[in-house]
């Protein structure tokens, strides 16, 4: 039987976050105080999986896409600046031109130099990129929302269908992460 003490053990932290858990901690505050605010400013939760039917009411009078009209604007700058956030990162920290405590490199991926700009660039292949696009955009719309959607906003205001989305989010990413370990698929 595990007690409290050993759950909180030097020797348990280091093998969950091995480069320390402070990253892990400012990452968590800064998604949380985002969606703080994106609920104070608009009044609806920050879920990511909505913008491309909202977007698409912009171009079609299909019903289903006419009930995003009161906040495909902010929606289409929420996914802009997740976007724009990502490149930032990308040519900032990730190809080693701001260096910080809180990001080490990563494995996969090379740094390269494009006209003078340091970018990072990942091994994996696009092909595999672009599948697991699709495949996480269709899992989105079954499950009616994103881990931004459920995991941060639908858990932290108790929704009992967000915890049982985060739970098999949970599970089927662990599992899908065992098998490709153990199948020895690299990027």
């Amino acid at each position: 039987m595990v007690t409290e003490l050993e759950l909180f053990a030097p020797a348990l932290s280091e093998s969950l976050f091995p480069a320390g858990i402070s990253r892990y901690a400012v990452g968590g505050l800064l998604v949380g105080l985002g969606a703080v605010v994106i609920y104070l400013g608009t009044g609806i939760s920050a879920g990511a999986s909505t913008f491309l039917e909202s977007t698409l009411s912009y171009v079609s009078d299909q019903s289903r896409f006419q009930r995003y009209v009161a906040s495909r604007d902010w929606r289409v700058v929420f996914t802009l600046g997740i976007i724009a956030g990502a490149f930032v990162y990308a040519v900032t920290f990730q190809s080693g031109v701001v260096s910080s405590g809180l990001y080490e490199s990563g494995a996969t991926g090379q740094v390269y130099d494009v006209g003078g700009i340091t970018l990072w660039l990942t091994d994996v292949q696009p092909w595999r990129l672009f599948l697991g696009g699709i495949l996480v955009g269709i899992g989105t719309r079954i499950g009616k929302g994103c881990t931004s959607g459920h995991g941060v906003c639908g858990v932290g205001s108790a929704s009992k269908t967000s915890i049982v989305g985060v739970i098999t989010f949970l599970i089927v990413a662990i599992g899908t992460a065992q098998v490709v370990m153990a199948l020895g698929v690299s990027p």
